[in-house]
């Protein structure tokens, strides 16, 4: 059989690593492109995805509380951390109330009705997140603290799914119509980059991963569970 001469060889091995590199290339672009396809409205409302995780997660381990189950203080603890970085210092901080709010308050009607108590109801959420940080620092849930931390993370669960499902429906559509199409591309980009500033540049994926880990720890990683069953049969006249 006849050899490969090594000019021909090293020729191949030179395209190969050039054909790699561009197929590389590509990718990295296509995927900064994808990146940047994400709009302003979509980023927010995905962020609102893993705060709604964290309010179920709120709502699960009251439950868990309230009947006497043991809850796992190092796990809960390290959710209203993931809240308090994500949710209140970074989401509610740079984006709602540095942006959308002063533009619903404008904007007027119902959007600018809801804005201060919107803004409160963010007030209220740090002081809770605090205290929930502080009894379940120690690793243990006791006593009255159990009962107390109940209500606190049935009253944040409650108050989160109508202020989130208010921001959805009437605070971020009026934003958005008071922007100019450029505008709200220009805005977009300034989002995601404030995303990636502020959380690092897979930002939101680590905090897609944080709730996955906390809900498997929790057991309610698995969403089959709470499918309800078929309605009863109707009672006949």
């Amino acid at each position: 059989m006849p050899h490969e001469s090594k000019p021909d060889r090293r020729m191949l091995l030179l395209g190969l690593a050039l054909t790699g590199a561009a197929s590389a290339e590509t990718r990295s672009k296509k995927k900064g492109d994808e990146e940047k396809d994400v709009a302003a409205d979509e980023l927010l409302m995905r962020e609102h995805g893993v705060m709604r995780r964290t309010m179920l997660v709120y709502a699960a381990v009251a439950e868990k509380l309230r009947t006497g189950a043991n809850v796992d203080a190092d796990v809960l603890n390290r959710t209203a951390r993931l809240f308090r970085n994500f949710a209140e210092d970074y989401h509610e901080k740079r984006l709602e109330e540095a942006y959308i709010f002063p533009a619903a308050r404008n904007a007027g009607g119902d959007a600018g009705r809801f804005a201060d108590v919107l803004q409160e109801q963010h007030q209220r959420g740090r002081e809770l997140t605090g205290w929930i940080g502080s009894v379940t620092m120690h690793g243990s849930i006791a006593g009255k603290n159990a009962a107390d931390l109940a209500k606190v993370l049935d009253g944040m669960a409650l108050m989160f799914a109508h202020h989130m499902a208010r921001e959805d429906t009437l605070v971020f559509p009026a934003w958005k119509q008071g922007l100019a199409e450029r505008e709200y591309r220009e805005t977009s980009e300034k989002f995601l980059d404030m995303e990636r500033l502020t959380l690092g540049h897979d930002g939101f994926a680590d905090a897609v991963k944080q709730i996955a880990s906390i809900e498997e720890a929790f057991g309610i990683a698995d969403i089959e569970p709470f499918t309800p069953p078929p309605p009863p049969v109707a009672a006949t006249a």
